[in-house]
């Protein structure tokens, strides 16, 4: 673009001027060519000599808050993934927010529906609660078995070598 290699060649006075035209003769204009300059580094640029130390702390700052802001938009991805989760077990529950059903207008009705849900949870958990006992009475069975036969085992046998990681 030749309009825009000249005002570079005039330097950072040269867009605060275009822009300033721009907003006095249709104020869209004058939004738009600031936003040029400032989103294509015009105003931020080594060229221009603004915002830039010689030293780097500058650089070193900008990269420190970019990965703040990175921390930050992760972090607040996290907390709207739960949100929608919730919003989602809600929705298929036919509950509303809080994981609570709605209400049916009868009161006698819901607090029976509140006491069988709670019910049926409590006898979830003991179910859990039983299938890791069996589940460890299995190993240990096994265990015991495989213990038994290792032990009945003629002496003489070398065991074959086990291979070492």
């Amino acid at each position: 673009m030749v309009l825009v290699d000249k005002l570079d060649e005039l330097g950072k006075p040269a867009w605060i001027a275009l822009a300033v035209l721009g907003f006095m003769i249709f104020w869209p204009l004058g939004l738009a060519v600031l936003a040029f300059s400032i989103f294509s580094g015009r105003f931020g640029s080594r060229r221009m000599g603004c915002w830039h130390h010689q030293d780097g702390r500058w650089d070193n700052h900008m990269s420190r808050w970019q990965s703040k802001m990175e921390r930050m938009q992760e972090n607040m991805q996290e907390k709207m993934d739960r949100v929608r989760s919730k919003m989602d077990q809600a929705r298929g529950s036919g509950g509303n927010w809080w994981g609570t059903p709605p209400s049916s207008g009868n009161r006698a009705f819901d607090d029976y529906r509140t006491e069988t849900l709670k019910r049926l949870e409590e006898e979830q958990v003991e179910f859990r609660e039983f299938l890791e006992r069996l589940r460890f009475a299995k190993d240990r069975a096994e265990f015991d078995q495989f213990m038994n036969e290792r032990r009945d085992r003629p002496h003489d046998e070398t065991p074959p070598p086990q291979p070492q990681a």
